[in-house]
């Protein structure tokens, strides 16, 4: 992939955090070199680093200065971008996809014709290339376990709306700039609402309470208004009839 000058680079962040940033914009080998990166510092246990986390296109080391001087770490991250091409690394272990219930369109997905209007489709369409498609978990943001999946096809480059709707619940499936969500709890938004899953993204009485991580791959299954009211009624592990598999 062809890449500017200035990336991979590094930026201090404040007096105990370092920026490792592959991209000034999305791109699928900025994020898969930004997760790859993540996976070998965790690997490493490096001591020093407390914790390491990703955005879309960069990978966040927080560290302990007084334990871990910055120029030591700063030698060390500029040592690991020299030893590989991130943007082409293999995507880290563990990952899995979640096959999750959704309704699409009607009173649960009520901006769905509009959605699909702005991506040159039928509302029809819309629906099959959104049930067709397997976006990445890219990164996990904004609320608790609240994940940013994709890339779209690049026709769903569709922007965030003018206005703000004022609440969509927990579950709602969004979409806008390619990417889907799938909201962690009741909130205004600007993405247009397209769908509604009974899944929880943070599950707080759980073992894991965020139940996607960077990485896993998501797909949507079309399900009507009666089989979403089934699966809130019956299911008690927060994934709202989703099926899980292992894939890496």
């Amino acid at each position: 992939m062809p890449r500017p000058d200035d990336f991979p680079a590094i930026a201090p962040v404040g007096l105990c955090g370092m920026a490792v940033r592959f991209a000034d914009r999305l791109s699928e080998p900025a994020n898969r070199a930004a997760l790859a990166f993540r996976a070998a510092l965790e690997s490493e246990g490096r001591d020093g680093v407390e914790e390491v986390s990703t955005s879309l296109t960069s990978a966040f080391v927080r560290f302990d200065p007084l334990h871990l001087p910055h120029a030591t770490l700063e030698t060390h991250l500029r040592d690991m971008l020299a030893a590989q091409d991130w943007y082409a690394a293999a995507l880290p272990g563990g990952r899995r996809h979640f096959r999750i219930p959704c309704v699409l369109g009607g009173e649960h997905g009520p901006q769905l014709a509009d959605a699909a209007e702005a991506a040159g489709l039928s509302e029809a369409q819309a629906r099959d290339e959104l049930c067709a498609a397997r976006p990445r978990v890219l990164t996990i943001g904004f609320a608790p376990g609240q994940p940013y999946t994709g890339e779209l096809p690049a026709h769903w480059d569709i922007p965030r709306l003018k206005e703000l709707t004022p609440k969509v619940p927990q579950g709602a499936l969004v979409v806008a700039i390619r990417q889907l969500i799938i909201f962690a709890n009741d909130t205004p938004t600007g993405w247009r609402h397209v769908g509604q899953t009974a899944f929880r993204c943070f599950r707080p009485e759980a073992d894991e309470p965020f139940a996607l991580r960077p990485g896993d791959e998501i797909s949507l299954r079309a399900i009507d208004a009666e089989e979403l009211h089934a699966i809130r009624e019956r299911d008690d592990s927060g994934l709202g009839g989703a099926e899980v598999e292992e894939i890496g």
